[in-house]
């Protein structure tokens, strides 16, 4: 772990990481990948210890109120989120200023902040996104080993319910040959159903492999599911897009399976829904 002093700390579309780099070990994480330039060890945490003070004079200066996204390229609640408390004093700052909050991880520790979280949603908006991969625990321990289990984060995904803050669900990536079952996808809408979401997002029924995420997904193969890398140099090649076989009959369990359970799946309404900042009372998917 080093510091790194960072000059901004929003994007142009208000999204902010903490940290660069992960320690959760997922096999697949796009993060590794190359052109993101992350110029040491990927598990040599880059801490942007300035993160506060930075996103503080950023919203000092905003003319309008928005949502304040995190954990679109590394998760806000690493390991080292324990003890430094970054994450934390980021909300502290968000809620300070009446912003609003859409915190994505795969972590329990985002628990630790529910506190703030629950403020944020009383005065403006919060939203809690989990990503779920796969309802079997012993291949959720290879494929993300070094953080919580599907198991764990419906637990998380329930609290957040009880504490009356919205939820989402991110199902990525479906791994070809692994995680892509019908009864993988139906567990985890039921998951989401049952945890009482807002819907789930899904890019389809694949996963994507590029320079450096793709070299640390194929040792992984080789050490986990012997004889798979073959299968997959072979049917996809170097090709950044890999789908599964079974995409099209996958997709439609899930499409069918959202509708049965009232949850939606249409990206473009849960993205709006995440970055719709409200004026007055919060908005629902409804209200579009």
């Amino acid at each position: 772990m080093h510091e790194i002093t960072a000059k901004t700390i929003l994007s142009q579309s208000n999204g902010m990481n903490v940290y660069r780099g992960c320690t959760h070990g997922c096999i697949y994480c796009d993060s590794r990948s190359v052109c993101y330039n992350i110029d040491h060890e990927f598990t040599d945490i880059g801490v942007k210890a300035n993160a506060p003070e930075l996103l503080e004079k950023s919203l000092r200066s905003k003319r309008r109120r928005c949502m304040i996204g995190t954990g679109s390229m590394c998760d806000p609640y690493l390991h080292a989120e324990k003890e430094l408390l970054l994450t934390r004093r980021c909300l502290e700052i968000i809620q300070k200023y009446d912003f609003g909050a859409a915190v994505q991880t795969k972590s329990d520790l985002v628990l630790r902040d529910i506190d703030l979280l629950q403020s944020i949603n009383h005065s403006t908006k919060a939203v809690v996104q989990m990503t779920l991969t796969t309802a079997d625990e012993e291949l959720c321990r290879i494929v993300e080993p070094n953080v919580c289990t599907t198991k764990r984060r419906f637990e998380v995904l329930c609290e957040m319910k009880k504490a009356g803050i919205p939820t989402i669900v991110w199902l990525c990536p479906i791994l070809p040959f692994i995680n892509d079952t019908k009864e993988n996808i139906l567990a985890i809408v039921d998951y989401a159903a049952r945890a009482g979401c807002v819907g789930i997002i899904s890019f389809g029924m694949g996963m994507t492999l590029r320079d450096g995420d793709r070299q640390y997904y194929y040792a992984a193969l080789d050490k986990h599911f012997p004889q798979l890398r073959r299968e997959y140099e072979r049917r996809y090649g170097a090709a950044y897009e890999i789908a599964s076989p079974n995409g099209g009959e996958l997709w439609r369990t899930f499409t069918e399976a959202c509708e049965k359970a009232g949850l939606e799946y249409r990206n473009d309404r849960l993205f709006g829904y995440l970055h719709e900042f409200p004026a007055e009372e919060q908005l629902t998917l409804d209200s579009f």
